[in-house]
């Protein structure tokens, strides 16, 4: 996993729809060794990692928070409405989630309704977040929220940049402004107090917003959710903001992740603040597009339930 630029979003046409499409064996086949492909390019730099067993206190945060194995990442979906045609979509029907097709395989009625609650969930939550304002005046501040006058740091072998008294003087310096529960979760406890709002998981509709690094990164969350029912490039295309947003969430954090190639925004000065505030409008940017996709699919797959 590295933090490069990603490459093009996938053109992937939209998964629910009225009409069912089948594709031919050597078409869908060379679309999933393409997937492959493009998932192997980011997958390798963790994988290599992890067969030599050196942790990255930014990268593995992708596969250890969001519960992802990199194989799941590697397999393509067509996403639902989509039939695979020929003698190895057999190979699919072992995969959660699908069934026989006269032309096939094929994601299953069943298996969208038995996922429909998710389904709705995730598009609510969407909606709700895409029809606010982004606001990009938190700093980057949850990651110092979660060591605030703790006896202990969260990730053990990175040294504070400015040692714990230091660290606290930022937070006790600045209002903390943070509107995902996610990260406000593990704020401690005087952090928590000191936040503009006591965030809980019943509200979490109510005040995520589209500016929000958290929120950009968490669409890679909702897309492997959703699992068959999307084509799956749209999740790599998630994967691939996620790890630019971690990126920033661990370059403007209270760690000194220098020796990891890593320069900090220092966000406890007034150009770090400014430099964070940049990023931060850039991955909400590219964020945008992407919750509109997953939106735009979820919505399809709402109404394809209710007709059915």
């Amino acid at each position: 996993m590295s933090d490069a630029r990603p490459a093009a979003e996938s053109d992937a046409r939209p998964a629910a729809e009225s009409d069912t499409r089948v594709l031919p064996e050597p078409e869908w086949r060379e679309r999933a060794a393409a997937h492959r492909r493009r998932a192997d390019a980011l997958l390798e730099p963790h994988l290599a990692r992890r067969r030599a067993g050196v942790p990255h206190p930014v990268f593995d945060f992708l596969f250890t928070y969001y519960s992802v194995r990199p194989g799941q990442l590697r397999v393509w979906h067509p996403g639902y409405g989509t039939v695979l045609a020929g003698a190895a979509a057999r190979g699919y029907l072992t995969r959660s989630g699908y069934g026989p097709h006269p032309a096939g395989a094929t994601v299953e009625r069943e298996h969208l309704h038995a996922r429909i609650g998710t389904v709705s969930f995730i598009a609510d939550l969407l909606g709700a977040t895409a029809a606010r304002p982004p606001r990009f005046n938190c700093f980057g501040l949850h990651e110092w929220a979660m060591v605030y006058r703790a006896p202990t740091v969260r990730h053990s072998a990175v040294p504070l940049r400015l040692g714990a008294a230091g660290t606290d003087a930022v937070v006790d310096s600045m209002p903390l402004r943070c509107s995902h529960f996610d990260a406000y979760r593990f704020f401690t406890e005087p952090a928590a107090r000191r936040n503009a709002q006591q965030l809980t998981r019943q509200s979490q509709s109510a005040v995520e917003q589209p500016g929000c690094v958290h929120a950009g990164m968490d669409l890679y969350k909702w897309s492997v959710k959703l699992g068959a029912l999307i084509e799956s490039g749209l999740v790599l295309d998630c994967l691939q903001l996620a790890v630019d947003a971690r990126v920033l969430d661990m370059r403007a954090s209270p760690y000194d992740l220098r020796g990891f190639g890593f320069e900090p925004i220092a966000v406890d000065t007034p150009g770090g603040r400014r430099e964070y505030v940049r990023a931060q409008e850039a991955v909400s940017e590219r964020a945008a597009p992407l919750r509109a996709r997953l939106l735009e699919r979820c919505t399809g797959l709402l109404d394809t339930a209710t007709g059915d």
